[in-house]
């Protein structure tokens, strides 16, 4: 029998914290009596996988929160020249992504019969109202300034979504910083409006093509380069997953927030934060 172990039970040893009556508890620092409360399902009686729904979304929206930490976190650094702290805050951002994406395997064991019994309580809530998933896409750079309004009854929500609207993209900063590190990025990039919508600029590939074309003498800039490439293709990884969960749930049916569903987050796969970063690709080798 293994020590310390008697009839399947593992002894509590003596040095172990039991009485919490005047200290702080695993509940007490995560708040668990709110989080674990949050959950208010809203069928009636109520469906058993309403939960599911309500954990899937609700957990997406804590990952987001990480995700925005970590991306402003970034940007900052970016703007400082401390670019291995970037770089740290992106490979954790990456870690997320690669979790957010498999949780759709979780909402994907939801058959479009039983979603169906409990998706009418929805009435218009849907993930496009997300401020928070809005937020990351404006920092990568897919900027709409006709989003802001669907948050108008939610100042919070606005001002969250306006803020990362308003501020330079982790592409702009990181331009910005390959700028003041001597590459020639035009000057029309760095003065640009940073509200709108990032847009192909031919004369960036140049200056990629060299970088890769010594990965050596420009490390740091291509190793950042390949970053925000695996950052775009977790991105759209995490689209692709988001469609076909969609498409086996509810087919092709309107979505609860007014959009076409499926139509519509195909469309988004179209959607490209780093163009001049997959289009080098094309110059390599040529």
């Amino acid at each position: 029998m293994s020590e310390g172990v008697e009839g399947n039970t593992r002894a509590i040893e003596d040095s172990v914290v039991t009485d919490f009556s005047d200290r702080m508890s695993y509940g007490g620092y995560l708040e668990l009596s709110t989080l674990l409360a949050a959950q208010h399902p809203l069928s009636s009686p109520e469906h058993h996988d309403e939960l599911l729904f309500i954990i899937q979304h609700q957990t997406t929206e804590l990952w987001l929160k990480l995700v925005l930490h970590e991306l402003s976190a970034a940007c900052a650094y970016l703007r400082q020249d401390q670019l291995p702290l970037a770089l740290k805050c992106i490979a954790r951002v990456k870690h997320i992504q690669r979790t957010l994406t498999e949780q759709w395997s979780v909402l994907a064991t939801l058959t479009p019969a039983e979603y169906a019994q409990f998706r009418g309580v929805l009435g218009n809530a849907s993930g496009f109202q997300s401020a928070q998933y809005r937020a990351v896409e404006f920092t990568l750079g897919n900027k709409n300034a006709g989003m802001v309004r669907v948050f108008s009854a939610d100042p919070a929500a606005e001002r969250l979504v306006r803020a990362a609207l308003e501020s330079p993209s982790l592409y702009d900063e990181f331009l910005r910083m390959l700028a003041r590190s001597g590459y020639s990025v035009p000057q029309h990039v760095l003065e640009r409006d940073v509200t709108a919508a990032w847009t192909f600029v031919p004369e960036l590939v140049p200056i990629f093509a060299s970088i890769y074309s010594d990965p050596q003498q420009h490390w740091a800039a291509y190793e950042t380069c390949e970053e925000l490439v695996d950052l775009e293709d977790n991105f759209q990884l995490w689209r692709f997953r988001h469609l076909k969960t969609v498409e086996r749930i509810i087919g092709f049916k309107t979505g609860t927030g007014g959009s076409s569903g499926a139509s519509f987050l195909q469309r988004a796969l179209e959607l490209t934060f780093f163009p001049e970063l997959f289009a080098v690709r094309t110059e390599i080798g040529e």
